[in-house]
């Protein structure tokens, strides 16, 4: 076994075995599909040498890296053509990976690849990890080892930092027609929080990328989470229809936040494009005005017939599968949809199946109107510890909920903005 960094080896002059002088190594090849042939780690496929002014792809199978006396050597065997499916497809390490942005799954951030650690063995030469520390870019100017020893002598030691290929999700890959993978991407396993966050910390063009390779679900979940400008960017990067199914699968509440930041026609045009119901409701939160409960509450609310029993209800909530949200504080209202009382999850949970709503709520409930100022509610939702307060119109007919955490992002976004 032989483990080396392409550092190392970018640049390199290679050898047949005659001694005979073949080329200098301008880059690796290795499977970009790897995972989708049992593969723990890419295995290099081929490389790319220049001879003179001309360079041409190879084999790696046919090429030997060995270390002697400290010192990479590359031998060739055999000079074979590198198919060019492999030349079209596979991805190239010193050009698409090296110096570019990568996400750390486990840390879920994004990092620079400063150097790629490669091993080989009998079967092949795989890559096996990126380095992402400082000793990396020491190595890459050829100070790494010298300073290592002057360093040894105070107890200091370099940093290093490696992640393992299964941890590495590549995203830029704007320099190739590479994409990354809407069915196997490793990105959808990480949470809508921490990829708004390295959405946020990319430049447009990756963004817009990234965000094309989520499924709607999770495309929905984490244009949530990012800010504004970020999010118009990257409404306006999709097509109508595109962007029409994602805004679907957010809450109504969201979609119009988003909305009244669009210019007035992009925004009508995505409002013709969606579901008609989930339409209606986006357009009845766009008239309330900029700081009024009506402009954060969600429509999404449960509301049941006092007459109802326990059991019903959980059959309800078994249908639906409401947002967690949702589940902070359930309604009841009369036949005119008038609000007239509350109950919680945990009144359910407690109850009897053939118990009727009317037994276990809580009359007189508290609640907001739609045209309160937003800033009244955090006094209510400090004085009464609510987790969501129902929200009537003047008529008493229930509107919607509004959450406390929509309260506390809204009162964020007010702060850093007064700064």
């Amino acid at each position: 076994m032989t483990t080396f960094y392409l550092s190392r080896v970018i640049g390199k002059k290679v050898f047949n075995t005659d001694g005979k002088f073949v080329g200098i190594v301008k880059d690796l090849l290795v499977d970009s599909d790897y995972s989708n042939q049992s593969l723990e780690r890419p295995l290099v496929n081929g490389i790319m040498l220049k001879y003179h002014n001309q360079t041409a792809f190879y084999s790696f199978q046919y090429f030997k890296v060995e270390k002697v006396n400290g010192k990479i050597k590359i031998t060739c065997n055999q000079l074979v053509e590198l198919p060019p499916e492999n030349i079209n497809n596979d991805l190239y390490l010193a050009s698409v990976v090296l110096d570019k942005q990568i996400v750390d799954l486990n840390g879920r951030k994004l990092v620079r690849v400063n150097d790629i650690r490669l091993v080989s063995i009998p079967n092949g030469t795989f890559a096996v990890a990126v380095d992402i520390g400082i000793e990396g870019l020491l190595r890459r100017v050829g100070i790494a080892k010298p300073l290592k020893i002057m360093l040894s002598h105070f107890n200091v030691n370099i940093p290093s930092k490696f992640i393992l290929w299964a941890d590495v999700e590549a995203i830029d890959y704007s320099n190739f027609n590479i994409k990354l993978s809407k069915s196997h991407s490793k990105l959808q396993t990480l949470h809508p929080s921490d990829l708004a966050d390295i959405i946020e910390d990319l430049g447009r063009k990756a963004s817009s990328e990234v965000f094309l390779s989520l499924d709607e679900e999770k495309a929905a979940d984490v244009l949530e989470e990012l800010e504004t400008d970020v999010q118009i960017h990257i409404i306006e990067s999709l097509s109508i229809e595109k962007a029409a199914d994602v805004l679907e699968k957010m809450p109504a509440d969201e979609v119009a936040d988003i909305l009244n930041a669009l210019e007035e026609e992009k925004a009508e045009l995505l409002l013709n494009e969606m579901e008609k119901k989930t339409s209606q409701e986006v357009r009845e939160l766009l008239v309330y005005e900029e700081n009024s409960v009506g402009s954060i509450m969600s429509t999404e609310v449960l509301a049941f017939n006092k007459n109802t029993t326990v059991d019903e209800v959980l059959h309800e909530l078994r249908d639906k599968k409401p947002e967690a949200a949702t589940l902070y504080n359930l309604c009841v209202t009369n036949e005119k949809e008038e609000l007239i009382a509350t109950f919680s999850l945990r009144d359910i949970v407690v109850s009897q199946p053939d118990a009727k709503i009317s037994e276990i709520m809580k009359p007189s409930p508290v609640y907001l109107r739609d045209n309160q100022e937003i800033d009244e509610i955090a006094e209510i939702i400090s004085k009464y510890n609510l987790l969501a307060i129902p929200v009537i119109d003047s008529e008493g007919v229930l509107q919607g909920l509004v959450v406390i955490d929509d309260v506390i992002e809204d009162l964020i976004d007010k702060r850093r903005t007064n700064k």
